[in-house]
């Protein structure tokens, strides 16, 4: 088994991180990544619910998402990498600058997005990431997907495409705009993971997150938090933000960039929801009907997926 010296080195010292890792080896780099993914998206659902209950300005919740889990995520790979962390940082070469630069501009686009339109527009639009992932991935790395998950994207896409004749009704140019950035900026991210894959991109993703902090410093208009402020913040900022990145950051490197998109989708149907069930901001019909076939061709794909996985490992 050929581990990089610094993952020698740490399991030397964690011998029962070791174990879990070997029973982690034996899974399928599908069953790796689908895993990886599938729980990220799962962490990442309730975020827009989270936005939309905070009374912070714009700013200081971009603020708060960015030092928040950059704290977070940096002292704990402190723990476990010690100064590795930045020998890390350093090896990812152009690969880590590229995804510095799409980390940070899609979350703060992102925020943006959600505060200038509604939730299931903002997440329409991400929803395109699969698609632009796809192209990237045929283009810059000859990795067309298969005709699995193409027939996939091609069905949420028109899903998408129905779902989204709502929302230009409604007029909310500005936001869905960003969140089409957000959706460029995601599949960038993805492809330029799938590149490195044997590189570690989540120092890069804690550095962005860094700046993405640092550039809202120019804006904001107040650090307070008061009431549920104080609750919500630090909640959404490590359950939404700091484990969902970590996550997404290492999928890419087991699944194509374009099937790690896929599973956001599933925000697509399931963010709307808590919103709806929370704060009865009711998501269209068309939103619901579109969400349902997402949901479907995405488990279908999954399942097909896996189970062709399971059929070569063994």
């Amino acid at each position: 088994m050929n581990l990089p010296l610094w993952l020698k080195e740490y399991f030397q010292e964690n011998h029962i991180l070791y174990f879990r890792f070997l029973i982690v080896k034996k899974l399928t780099d599908q069953q790796k990544g689908s895993m990886l993914a599938f729980v990220a998206v799962i962490f990442i659902t309730p975020d827009s619910l989270f936005i939309r209950l905070s009374n912070i300005d714009t700013w200081g919740l971009v603020f708060y998402r960015g030092i928040i889990p950059f704290v977070t995520v940096f002292l704990g790979m402190l723990l476990i990498y010690k100064l590795n962390f930045f020998k890390i940082l350093f090896s990812s070469g152009y690969h880590g600058l590229i995804y510095i630069g799409t980390f940070s501009i899609t979350n703060i686009t992102f925020v943006v997005s959600i505060q200038n339109t509604n939730v299931a527009n903002t997440l329409v639009m991400i929803a395109t990431a699969p698609m632009l992932s796809a192209i990237l991935s045929s283009i810059f790395l000859k990795e067309p997907p298969d005709r699995k998950t193409l027939i996939s994207i091609i069905i949420t896409f028109f899903a998408v495409i129905y779902i989204f004749f709502d929302s230009l009704k409604l007029g909310n140019f500005y936001g869905d705009i960003l969140g089409f950035v957000t959706a460029i900026g995601l599949a960038i991210g993805a492809v330029t993971i799938r590149s490195a894959k044997t590189k570690n991109l989540v120092p890069a993703a804690v550095v962005g997150k860094l700046l993405v902090a640092t550039f809202a410093l120019f804006f904001i208009e107040s650090f307070i938090l008061i009431k549920k402020d104080l609750i919500i913040v630090p909640l959404m900022c490590i359950l939404c933000v700091a484990i969902p990145f970590v996550l997404v950051t290492i999928a890419p490197r087991f699944i194509s960039a374009a099937e790690v998109n896929l599973f956001f989708l599933l925000e697509t149907i399931i963010g709307p929801i808590w919103v709806w069930l929370i704060i009865k901001e009711q998501p269209s019909i068309e939103t619901l009907q579109g969400g349902m076939v997402i949901i479907t061709t995405i488990a279908i794909h999954s399942f097909l997926k896996l189970k062709n996985s399971q059929v070569r490992h063994n």
